[in-house]
Protein backbone atom coordinates (compact mmCIF):
# COMPACT_ATOMS: atom_id res chain seq x y z
CA UNK A 1 0.00 0.00 0.00
CA UNK A 2 2.72 2.37 0.95
CA UNK A 3 4.65 1.26 -2.05
CA UNK A 4 1.72 2.07 -4.30
CA UNK A 5 1.33 5.37 -2.58
CA UNK A 6 5.05 5.99 -2.99
CA UNK A 7 4.84 5.05 -6.64
CA UNK A 8 1.82 7.25 -7.14
CA UNK A 9 3.58 10.14 -5.36
CA UNK A 10 6.71 9.62 -7.42
CA UNK A 11 4.64 9.60 -10.56
CA UNK A 12 2.97 12.81 -9.52
CA UNK A 13 6.30 14.39 -8.78
CA UNK A 14 7.71 13.19 -12.05
CA UNK A 15 4.65 14.55 -13.86
CA UNK A 16 4.97 17.83 -12.16
CA UNK A 17 8.63 17.99 -12.96
CA UNK A 18 8.07 17.11 -16.58
CA UNK A 19 5.24 19.70 -16.77
CA UNK A 20 7.46 22.32 -15.31
CA UNK A 21 10.22 21.47 -17.73
CA UNK A 22 7.79 21.54 -20.63
CA UNK A 23 6.33 24.82 -19.54
CA UNK A 24 9.77 26.28 -19.13
CA UNK A 25 10.75 25.10 -22.54
CA UNK A 26 7.66 26.63 -24.06
CA UNK A 27 8.31 29.91 -22.22
CA UNK A 28 11.92 30.02 -23.36
CA UNK A 29 10.87 29.28 -26.92
CA UNK A 30 8.28 32.04 -26.80
CA UNK A 31 10.89 34.36 -25.39
CA UNK A 32 13.31 33.32 -28.13
CA UNK A 33 10.63 33.85 -30.78
CA UNK A 34 9.75 37.24 -29.30
CA UNK A 35 13.38 38.23 -29.33
CA UNK A 36 13.73 37.18 -32.94
CA UNK A 37 10.57 39.07 -33.86
CA UNK A 38 11.83 42.10 -31.95
CA UNK A 39 15.16 41.86 -33.73
CA UNK A 40 13.41 41.65 -37.09
CA UNK A 41 11.18 44.63 -36.22
CA UNK A 42 14.19 46.63 -35.08
CA UNK A 43 16.07 45.61 -38.23
CA UNK A 44 13.18 46.57 -40.46
CA UNK A 45 12.72 49.84 -38.53
CA UNK A 46 16.39 50.62 -39.02
CA UNK A 47 16.15 49.87 -42.71
CA UNK A 48 13.03 51.99 -43.00
CA UNK A 49 14.69 54.79 -41.02
CA UNK A 50 17.72 54.63 -43.29
CA UNK A 51 15.46 54.82 -46.33
CA UNK A 52 13.56 57.79 -44.93
CA UNK A 53 16.82 59.49 -44.00
CA UNK A 54 18.16 58.88 -47.48
CA UNK A 55 14.92 60.21 -49.05
CA UNK A 56 14.96 63.28 -46.79
CA UNK A 57 18.59 63.87 -47.73
CA UNK A 58 17.70 63.65 -51.42
CA UNK A 59 14.79 66.05 -50.99
CA UNK A 60 17.01 68.45 -49.09
CA UNK A 61 19.57 68.26 -51.87
CA UNK A 62 16.86 68.92 -54.49
CA UNK A 63 15.59 71.93 -52.57
CA UNK A 64 19.12 73.25 -52.12
CA UNK A 65 19.73 72.78 -55.85
CA UNK A 66 16.48 74.56 -56.78
CA UNK A 67 17.28 77.44 -54.42
CA UNK A 68 20.75 77.61 -55.86
CA UNK A 69 19.31 77.86 -59.39
CA UNK A 70 16.85 80.57 -58.29
CA UNK A 71 19.66 82.52 -56.67
CA UNK A 72 21.79 82.14 -59.78
CA UNK A 73 18.93 83.37 -62.00
CA UNK A 74 18.27 86.29 -59.68
CA UNK A 75 21.96 87.09 -59.58
CA UNK A 76 22.15 86.99 -63.39
CA UNK A 77 19.06 89.21 -63.70
CA UNK A 78 20.49 91.73 -61.26
CA UNK A 79 23.80 91.57 -63.04
CA UNK A 80 22.00 92.21 -66.38
CA UNK A 81 20.09 95.16 -64.86
CA UNK A 82 23.28 96.53 -63.37
CA UNK A 83 25.02 96.29 -66.75
CA UNK A 84 22.05 97.98 -68.46
CA UNK A 85 22.03 100.75 -65.87
CA UNK A 86 25.78 101.10 -66.24
CA UNK A 87 25.34 101.32 -70.01
CA UNK A 88 22.62 103.99 -69.63
CA UNK A 89 24.78 105.98 -67.24
CA UNK A 90 27.68 105.72 -69.64
CA UNK A 91 25.49 106.95 -72.53
CA UNK A 92 24.18 109.77 -70.36
CA UNK A 93 27.72 110.78 -69.45
CA UNK A 94 28.63 110.76 -73.12
CA UNK A 95 25.63 112.94 -73.96
CA UNK A 96 26.48 115.29 -71.09
CA UNK A 97 30.03 115.51 -72.32
CA UNK A 98 28.72 116.36 -75.79
CA UNK A 99 26.42 118.99 -74.34
CA UNK A 100 29.26 120.44 -72.28
CA UNK A 101 31.37 120.72 -75.40
CA UNK A 102 28.48 122.37 -77.29
CA UNK A 103 27.87 124.73 -74.36
CA UNK A 104 31.53 125.62 -74.32
CA UNK A 105 31.43 126.29 -78.05
CA UNK A 106 28.25 128.37 -77.71
CA UNK A 107 29.75 130.27 -74.80
CA UNK A 108 32.78 131.11 -76.85
CA UNK A 109 30.52 132.13 -79.74
CA UNK A 110 28.45 134.31 -77.40
CA UNK A 111 31.57 135.97 -76.07
CA UNK A 112 32.80 136.59 -79.59
CA UNK A 113 29.39 137.93 -80.60
CA UNK A 114 29.30 140.15 -77.54
CA UNK A 115 32.67 141.62 -78.47
CA UNK A 116 31.41 142.25 -82.01
CA UNK A 117 28.23 143.86 -80.66
CA UNK A 118 30.25 146.15 -78.42
CA UNK A 119 32.33 147.23 -81.41
CA UNK A 120 29.18 147.75 -83.50
CA UNK A 121 27.58 149.77 -80.69
CA UNK A 122 30.59 152.01 -80.59
CA UNK A 123 30.46 152.44 -84.36
CA UNK A 124 26.70 153.10 -84.17
CA UNK A 125 27.21 155.72 -81.50
CA UNK A 126 29.81 157.42 -83.63
CA UNK A 127 27.54 157.15 -86.68
CA UNK A 128 24.61 158.50 -84.64
CA UNK A 129 26.65 161.48 -83.57
CA UNK A 130 27.56 162.13 -87.19
CA UNK A 131 23.89 161.78 -88.21
CA UNK A 132 22.79 164.15 -85.46
CA UNK A 133 25.33 166.68 -86.60
CA UNK A 134 24.28 166.29 -90.23
CA UNK A 135 20.60 166.44 -89.26
CA UNK A 136 21.18 169.67 -87.38
CA UNK A 137 23.00 171.07 -90.38
CA UNK A 138 20.26 169.90 -92.77
CA UNK A 139 17.57 171.32 -90.49
CA UNK A 140 19.33 174.67 -90.39
CA UNK A 141 19.71 174.70 -94.17
CA UNK A 142 16.11 173.60 -94.74
CA UNK A 143 14.87 176.38 -92.48
CA UNK A 144 16.95 178.84 -94.47
CA UNK A 145 15.70 177.50 -97.82
CA UNK A 146 11.99 176.89 -97.00
CA UNK A 147 11.45 179.68 -94.58
CA UNK A 148 9.49 177.27 -92.25
CA UNK A 149 10.09 176.82 -88.56
CA UNK A 150 10.65 173.41 -87.01
CA UNK A 151 7.13 173.29 -85.59
CA UNK A 152 5.54 174.19 -88.93
CA UNK A 153 7.61 171.59 -90.77
CA UNK A 154 6.77 168.98 -88.14
CA UNK A 155 3.05 169.72 -88.39
CA UNK A 156 3.11 169.44 -92.19
CA UNK A 157 5.11 166.22 -91.97
CA UNK A 158 2.74 164.74 -89.36
CA UNK A 159 -0.24 165.52 -91.59
CA UNK A 160 1.37 163.73 -94.51
CA UNK A 161 2.37 160.77 -92.32
CA UNK A 162 -1.15 160.53 -90.89
CA UNK A 163 -2.64 160.43 -94.38
CA UNK A 164 -0.22 157.73 -95.48
CA UNK A 165 -0.74 155.79 -92.24
CA UNK A 166 -4.51 155.78 -92.68
CA UNK A 167 -4.06 154.48 -96.20
CA UNK A 168 -1.70 151.76 -94.99
CA UNK A 169 -4.00 150.95 -92.06
CA UNK A 170 -6.94 150.47 -94.38
CA UNK A 171 -4.83 148.23 -96.59
CA UNK A 172 -3.69 146.20 -93.55
CA UNK A 173 -7.29 145.92 -92.32
CA UNK A 174 -8.29 144.57 -95.70
CA UNK A 175 -5.38 142.13 -95.78
CA UNK A 176 -5.95 140.90 -92.20
CA UNK A 177 -9.67 140.57 -92.81
CA UNK A 178 -9.14 138.49 -95.95
CA UNK A 179 -6.63 136.25 -94.16
CA UNK A 180 -8.90 135.81 -91.15
CA UNK A 181 -11.83 134.96 -93.40
CA UNK A 182 -9.80 132.34 -95.23
CA UNK A 183 -8.82 130.56 -92.01
CA UNK A 184 -11.69 131.17 -89.58
CA UNK A 185 -14.77 131.75 -91.69
CA UNK A 186 -14.80 128.26 -93.15
CA UNK A 187 -14.54 126.54 -89.75
CA UNK A 188 -17.09 128.87 -88.14
CA UNK A 189 -19.56 128.25 -90.97
CA UNK A 190 -19.07 124.51 -90.64
CA UNK A 191 -19.73 124.56 -86.89
CA UNK A 192 -22.77 126.86 -87.16
CA UNK A 193 -24.29 125.01 -90.09
CA UNK A 194 -23.81 121.69 -88.34
CA UNK A 195 -25.45 123.08 -85.20
CA UNK A 196 -28.43 124.34 -87.19
CA UNK A 197 -28.77 121.06 -89.10
CA UNK A 198 -28.63 118.91 -85.97
CA UNK A 199 -31.16 121.01 -84.06
CA UNK A 200 -34.67 121.65 -85.38
CA UNK A 201 -36.73 123.99 -83.19
CA UNK A 202 -40.43 124.70 -83.13
CA UNK A 203 -41.49 127.47 -85.51
CA UNK A 204 -44.90 128.08 -83.93
CA UNK A 205 -45.04 131.23 -81.82
CA UNK A 206 -46.68 130.86 -78.40
CA UNK A 207 -49.11 133.32 -76.82
CA UNK A 208 -50.26 133.53 -73.24
CA UNK A 209 -54.04 133.15 -73.08
CA UNK A 210 -55.58 135.95 -71.04
CA UNK A 211 -59.26 135.42 -71.86
CA UNK A 212 -61.54 133.20 -69.75
CA UNK A 213 -64.71 131.83 -71.31
CA UNK A 214 -67.86 131.99 -69.14
CA UNK A 215 -70.69 129.48 -69.27
CA UNK A 216 -73.26 132.29 -69.43
CA UNK A 217 -73.66 136.05 -69.21
CA UNK A 218 -75.12 135.73 -65.70
CA UNK A 219 -71.71 134.62 -64.44
CA UNK A 220 -70.33 138.14 -65.01
CA UNK A 221 -72.61 139.51 -62.29
CA UNK A 222 -71.54 136.79 -59.86
CA UNK A 223 -67.88 137.49 -60.59
CA UNK A 224 -68.41 141.21 -59.93
CA UNK A 225 -70.39 140.54 -56.76
CA UNK A 226 -72.38 142.88 -54.59
CA UNK A 227 -70.94 146.39 -54.96
CA UNK A 228 -67.93 144.80 -56.74
CA UNK A 229 -66.53 143.02 -53.68
CA UNK A 230 -65.80 139.74 -55.51
CA UNK A 231 -63.88 141.31 -58.37
CA UNK A 232 -61.91 143.50 -55.94
CA UNK A 233 -61.04 140.46 -53.82
CA UNK A 234 -59.91 138.51 -56.90
CA UNK A 235 -57.79 141.43 -58.19
CA UNK A 236 -56.23 141.92 -54.75
CA UNK A 237 -55.43 138.22 -54.31
CA UNK A 238 -53.92 137.69 -57.78
CA UNK A 239 -52.52 141.13 -58.69
CA UNK A 240 -54.34 140.97 -62.03
CA UNK A 241 -56.87 143.42 -63.48
CA UNK A 242 -60.15 141.84 -64.60
CA UNK A 243 -61.77 143.53 -67.60
CA UNK A 244 -65.47 142.75 -67.95
CA UNK A 245 -66.95 144.48 -70.99
CA UNK A 246 -69.61 143.80 -73.62
CA UNK A 247 -67.72 140.85 -75.08
CA UNK A 248 -70.18 137.97 -74.76
CA UNK A 249 -69.33 135.27 -72.22
CA UNK A 250 -65.71 136.42 -71.87
CA UNK A 251 -63.58 137.96 -69.10
CA UNK A 252 -60.18 139.43 -70.04
CA UNK A 253 -57.26 139.27 -67.60
CA UNK A 254 -54.61 142.02 -67.76
CA UNK A 255 -51.24 141.99 -65.95
CA UNK A 256 -47.57 142.46 -66.77
CA UNK A 257 -46.56 139.08 -65.34
CA UNK A 258 -47.68 136.05 -67.42
CA UNK A 259 -47.34 133.90 -64.31
CA UNK A 260 -49.85 136.02 -62.40
CA UNK A 261 -52.19 135.91 -65.38
CA UNK A 262 -51.97 132.11 -65.40
CA UNK A 263 -52.70 131.91 -61.64
CA UNK A 264 -55.65 134.27 -62.03
CA UNK A 265 -56.95 132.29 -65.03
CA UNK A 266 -56.81 128.94 -63.18
CA UNK A 267 -58.37 130.45 -60.03
CA UNK A 268 -61.24 132.03 -61.96
CA UNK A 269 -61.94 128.81 -63.87
CA UNK A 270 -62.10 126.85 -60.59
CA UNK A 271 -64.38 129.44 -59.00
CA UNK A 272 -66.71 129.25 -62.01
CA UNK A 273 -66.72 125.47 -61.87
CA UNK A 274 -67.25 125.44 -58.10
CA UNK A 275 -70.05 128.02 -58.20
CA UNK A 276 -69.26 129.47 -54.76
CA UNK A 277 -67.85 132.94 -55.46
CA UNK A 278 -67.24 135.13 -52.40
CA UNK A 279 -64.12 136.83 -50.96
CA UNK A 280 -63.19 134.07 -48.50
CA UNK A 281 -63.56 131.35 -51.15
CA UNK A 282 -61.59 133.46 -53.63
CA UNK A 283 -58.65 133.79 -51.24
CA UNK A 284 -58.74 130.05 -50.48
CA UNK A 285 -58.81 129.05 -54.17
CA UNK A 286 -56.02 131.50 -55.11
CA UNK A 287 -53.85 130.19 -52.26
CA UNK A 288 -54.35 126.59 -53.39
CA UNK A 289 -53.60 127.47 -57.03
CA UNK A 290 -50.40 129.27 -55.98
CA UNK A 291 -49.25 126.18 -54.04
CA UNK A 292 -50.05 123.93 -56.98
CA UNK A 293 -48.27 126.36 -59.31
CA UNK A 294 -45.10 126.15 -57.18
CA UNK A 295 -45.13 122.38 -57.62
CA UNK A 296 -45.84 122.74 -61.34
CA UNK A 297 -42.99 125.23 -61.79
CA UNK A 298 -40.54 122.78 -60.21
CA UNK A 299 -41.85 119.97 -62.43
CA UNK A 300 -41.43 122.14 -65.54
CA UNK A 301 -37.91 123.13 -64.50
CA UNK A 302 -36.92 119.55 -63.69
CA UNK A 303 -38.31 118.35 -67.03
CA UNK A 304 -36.28 121.03 -68.83
CA UNK A 305 -33.05 120.01 -67.06
CA UNK A 306 -33.79 116.36 -67.82
CA UNK A 307 -34.45 117.06 -71.51
CA UNK A 308 -31.24 119.06 -71.84
CA UNK A 309 -29.19 116.59 -69.79
CA UNK A 310 -28.03 119.02 -67.10
CA UNK A 311 -28.04 117.86 -63.47
CA UNK A 312 -27.15 119.19 -60.02
CA UNK A 313 -28.88 122.57 -60.39
CA UNK A 314 -30.08 124.27 -57.19
CA UNK A 315 -33.83 123.75 -56.50
CA UNK A 316 -34.46 127.53 -56.43
CA UNK A 317 -32.88 127.87 -59.88
CA UNK A 318 -35.04 124.97 -61.14
CA UNK A 319 -38.12 126.87 -59.95
CA UNK A 320 -36.91 129.98 -61.81
CA UNK A 321 -36.54 127.86 -64.95
CA UNK A 322 -40.16 126.83 -64.52
CA UNK A 323 -41.17 130.51 -64.32
CA UNK A 324 -39.48 131.12 -67.70
CA UNK A 325 -42.17 128.88 -69.21
CA UNK A 326 -44.62 131.73 -68.55
CA UNK A 327 -42.31 134.46 -69.86
CA UNK A 328 -42.09 135.49 -73.53
CA UNK A 329 -39.67 137.70 -75.47
CA UNK A 330 -40.83 138.95 -78.89
CA UNK A 331 -43.54 136.23 -78.56
CA UNK A 332 -40.82 133.55 -78.14
CA UNK A 333 -41.18 131.33 -75.07
CA UNK A 334 -38.09 132.05 -72.94
CA UNK A 335 -37.79 128.53 -71.50
CA UNK A 336 -37.99 126.99 -74.98
CA UNK A 337 -35.44 129.57 -76.15
CA UNK A 338 -33.11 128.65 -73.23
CA UNK A 339 -33.35 124.96 -74.09
CA UNK A 340 -32.59 125.74 -77.76
CA UNK A 341 -29.52 127.73 -76.69
CA UNK A 342 -28.41 124.84 -74.47
CA UNK A 343 -28.70 122.32 -77.32
CA UNK A 344 -26.88 124.61 -79.77
CA UNK A 345 -24.11 125.31 -77.23
CA UNK A 346 -23.66 121.58 -76.63
CA UNK A 347 -23.44 120.81 -80.36
CA UNK A 348 -20.89 123.56 -81.05
CA UNK A 349 -18.84 122.68 -77.95
CA UNK A 350 -18.69 119.04 -79.04
CA UNK A 351 -17.49 120.08 -82.51
CA UNK A 352 -14.80 122.33 -80.99
CA UNK A 353 -13.63 119.72 -78.46
CA UNK A 354 -14.86 121.66 -75.40
CA UNK A 355 -16.81 120.56 -72.33
CA UNK A 356 -20.27 119.75 -73.73
CA UNK A 357 -22.05 119.50 -70.36
CA UNK A 358 -20.67 122.85 -69.17
CA UNK A 359 -21.75 124.49 -72.44
CA UNK A 360 -25.29 123.09 -72.11
CA UNK A 361 -25.48 124.30 -68.50
CA UNK A 362 -24.43 127.84 -69.46
CA UNK A 363 -26.90 127.89 -72.36
CA UNK A 364 -29.80 126.72 -70.21
CA UNK A 365 -29.13 129.31 -67.47
CA UNK A 366 -28.20 132.29 -69.70
CA UNK A 367 -31.67 133.97 -69.48
CA UNK A 368 -32.46 132.96 -65.88
CA UNK A 369 -32.51 136.66 -64.92
CA UNK A 370 -35.68 137.19 -67.00
CA UNK A 371 -37.63 135.22 -64.38
CA UNK A 372 -37.18 138.07 -61.87
CA UNK A 373 -36.16 141.12 -63.96
CA UNK A 374 -39.61 142.67 -63.38
CA UNK A 375 -38.87 142.56 -59.63
CA UNK A 376 -35.14 143.51 -59.62
CA UNK A 377 -33.72 146.51 -61.47
CA UNK A 378 -30.89 146.06 -63.94
CA UNK A 379 -30.06 144.10 -67.12
CA UNK A 380 -31.34 140.53 -67.04
CA UNK A 381 -27.84 139.20 -67.88
CA UNK A 382 -26.32 140.77 -64.74
CA UNK A 383 -29.31 139.68 -62.63
CA UNK A 384 -28.95 136.12 -63.95
CA UNK A 385 -25.21 136.10 -63.23
CA UNK A 386 -25.85 137.20 -59.63
CA UNK A 387 -28.46 134.44 -59.22
CA UNK A 388 -26.09 131.81 -60.68
CA UNK A 389 -23.26 132.93 -58.38
CA UNK A 390 -25.57 132.96 -55.35
CA UNK A 391 -26.66 129.37 -55.99
CA UNK A 392 -23.19 127.89 -56.38
CA UNK A 393 -22.53 127.90 -60.14
CA UNK A 394 -18.91 127.98 -61.33
CA UNK A 395 -17.11 131.19 -62.33
CA UNK A 396 -17.15 130.14 -66.00
CA UNK A 397 -20.95 129.73 -65.97
CA UNK A 398 -21.47 133.03 -64.12
CA UNK A 399 -19.26 134.90 -66.60
CA UNK A 400 -20.99 133.31 -69.62
CA UNK A 401 -24.41 134.36 -68.27
CA UNK A 402 -23.22 137.92 -67.55
CA UNK A 403 -21.53 138.38 -70.96
CA UNK A 404 -24.11 136.94 -73.36
CA UNK A 405 -25.38 140.48 -74.18
CA UNK A 406 -21.95 142.08 -73.58
CA UNK A 407 -23.05 143.80 -70.37
CA UNK A 408 -19.70 142.32 -69.33
CA UNK A 409 -17.00 141.89 -72.01
CA UNK A 410 -16.77 138.16 -72.98
CA UNK A 411 -13.43 136.76 -71.84
CA UNK A 412 -13.84 133.04 -72.55
CA UNK A 413 -14.76 130.68 -75.39
CA UNK A 414 -17.79 129.54 -73.39
CA UNK A 415 -19.15 133.12 -73.24
CA UNK A 416 -18.75 133.50 -77.01
CA UNK A 417 -20.49 130.15 -77.57
CA UNK A 418 -23.49 131.28 -75.50
CA UNK A 419 -23.58 134.55 -77.46
CA UNK A 420 -23.56 132.72 -80.78
CA UNK A 421 -26.20 130.17 -79.72
CA UNK A 422 -28.43 132.95 -78.32
CA UNK A 423 -28.23 134.80 -81.64
CA UNK A 424 -28.98 131.62 -83.61
CA UNK A 425 -32.04 130.80 -81.50
CA UNK A 426 -33.43 134.32 -81.71
CA UNK A 427 -32.59 134.98 -85.36
CA UNK A 428 -33.93 131.81 -86.99
CA UNK A 429 -37.05 132.39 -89.14
CA UNK A 430 -40.30 132.35 -87.16
CA UNK A 431 -38.61 132.50 -83.76
CA UNK A 432 -39.52 136.07 -82.83
CA UNK A 433 -42.05 138.69 -83.80
CA UNK A 434 -42.21 142.43 -83.31
CA UNK A 435 -44.79 145.13 -83.86
CA UNK A 436 -44.95 146.87 -87.24
CA UNK A 437 -44.29 150.27 -85.68
CA UNK A 438 -41.16 149.06 -83.91
CA UNK A 439 -40.02 147.30 -87.07
CA UNK A 440 -40.34 150.42 -89.25
CA UNK A 441 -38.74 152.58 -86.58
CA UNK A 442 -35.77 150.24 -86.33
CA UNK A 443 -35.24 150.27 -90.11
CA UNK A 444 -35.37 154.09 -90.20
CA UNK A 445 -32.93 154.32 -87.31
CA UNK A 446 -30.58 151.87 -89.03
CA UNK A 447 -30.56 153.85 -92.28
CA UNK A 448 -30.13 157.12 -90.36
CA UNK A 449 -27.04 155.84 -88.55
CA UNK A 450 -25.42 154.84 -91.84
CA UNK A 451 -26.18 158.07 -93.71
CA UNK A 452 -24.70 160.12 -90.88
CA UNK A 453 -21.15 159.20 -91.93
CA UNK A 454 -19.14 161.51 -94.18
CA UNK A 455 -19.00 160.30 -97.78
CA UNK A 456 -22.18 158.19 -97.61
CA UNK A 457 -24.69 159.06 -100.32
CA UNK A 458 -27.47 156.52 -99.71
CA UNK A 459 -28.28 153.62 -97.36
CA UNK A 460 -30.87 150.87 -97.75
CA UNK A 461 -32.01 148.44 -95.02
CA UNK A 462 -32.93 145.08 -96.59
CA UNK A 463 -33.58 141.48 -95.51
CA UNK A 464 -36.02 142.62 -92.79
CA UNK A 465 -33.37 144.82 -91.23
CA UNK A 466 -30.72 142.10 -91.05
CA UNK A 467 -28.56 143.75 -93.73
CA UNK A 468 -27.82 147.35 -94.68
CA UNK A 469 -26.23 148.35 -97.97
CA UNK A 470 -24.37 151.65 -97.97
CA UNK A 471 -23.59 153.56 -101.18
CA UNK A 472 -20.59 155.92 -100.95
CA UNK A 473 -19.36 158.78 -103.14
CA UNK A 474 -16.45 157.42 -105.21
CA UNK A 475 -14.88 160.87 -105.41
CA UNK A 476 -14.61 161.18 -101.63
CA UNK A 477 -14.05 157.58 -100.46
CA UNK A 478 -11.21 155.42 -101.80
CA UNK A 479 -11.33 151.62 -102.15
CA UNK A 480 -9.24 150.97 -99.05
CA UNK A 481 -11.28 153.49 -97.02
CA UNK A 482 -14.47 151.46 -97.60
CA UNK A 483 -13.20 148.80 -95.18
CA UNK A 484 -12.58 151.35 -92.44
CA UNK A 485 -16.00 152.90 -93.07
CA UNK A 486 -17.66 149.46 -92.90
CA UNK A 487 -16.04 148.80 -89.51
CA UNK A 488 -17.05 152.23 -88.19
CA UNK A 489 -20.71 151.79 -89.26
CA UNK A 490 -20.90 148.29 -87.72
CA UNK A 491 -19.40 149.56 -84.45
CA UNK A 492 -21.85 152.48 -84.28
CA UNK A 493 -24.81 150.13 -84.90
CA UNK A 494 -23.62 147.84 -82.09
CA UNK A 495 -23.26 150.74 -79.65
CA UNK A 496 -26.50 152.60 -80.48
CA UNK A 497 -29.12 150.01 -81.44
CA UNK A 498 -30.87 147.01 -79.90
CA UNK A 499 -31.75 144.22 -82.32
CA UNK A 500 -32.09 140.42 -82.41
CA UNK A 501 -29.38 138.39 -84.11
CA UNK A 502 -26.87 140.28 -86.24
CA UNK A 503 -26.86 142.95 -88.98
CA UNK A 504 -24.66 142.63 -92.04
CA UNK A 505 -23.07 145.90 -93.26
CA UNK A 506 -22.13 146.10 -96.97
CA UNK A 507 -20.35 149.21 -98.26
CA UNK A 508 -20.48 149.68 -102.07
CA UNK A 509 -18.22 152.05 -103.99
CA UNK A 510 -18.89 152.36 -107.71
CA UNK A 511 -16.78 154.26 -110.24
CA UNK A 512 -18.52 155.09 -113.51
CA UNK A 513 -16.83 156.44 -116.63
CA UNK A 514 -19.25 158.04 -119.12
CA UNK A 515 -18.33 159.00 -122.65
CA UNK A 516 -20.18 159.89 -125.84
CA UNK A 517 -19.42 158.74 -129.36
CA UNK A 518 -20.42 161.29 -131.99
Amino acid sequence: MLTEIAMIGGGVVAGLASGYILQRYISEKQISDSRGLADRIVSEARKEGEALKKEARLQAQDEIFAQKQDLEREFKERERQAKAEERRLKERDERLDGKREKMADKESQVLELEKRLIKQEKRLEEFQEELDAKADEHERRLQEISGLTVEEARERLMTEIESRTRHEAARMVRSIEMEAKETASKKAKEVLSLALQRYAGDYAGEQTVTAVTLPSEDMKGRIIGREGRNIRALEAATGVDLIIDDTPETVVLSAFSPLKREIAKLSLERLIHDGRIHPARIEEIVRKVEQEMDVKLREIGEQATFDVGVHGIHPDVIKLLGQLHYRTSFSQNVLQHSMEVAFLCGIMAAELGLNEKEAKRAGLLHDIGKAVDHEIEGPHAIIGADLAKKHGESKAIVHAVAAHHEDTPPMSILANLVQAADSLSGARPGARKELLENYVKRLEELEGLATGFDGVSKAYAIQAGREIRVMVDSERIADDQTYVLCKDIAEKIENNMTYPGQIRVTVIREKRAVGYAK
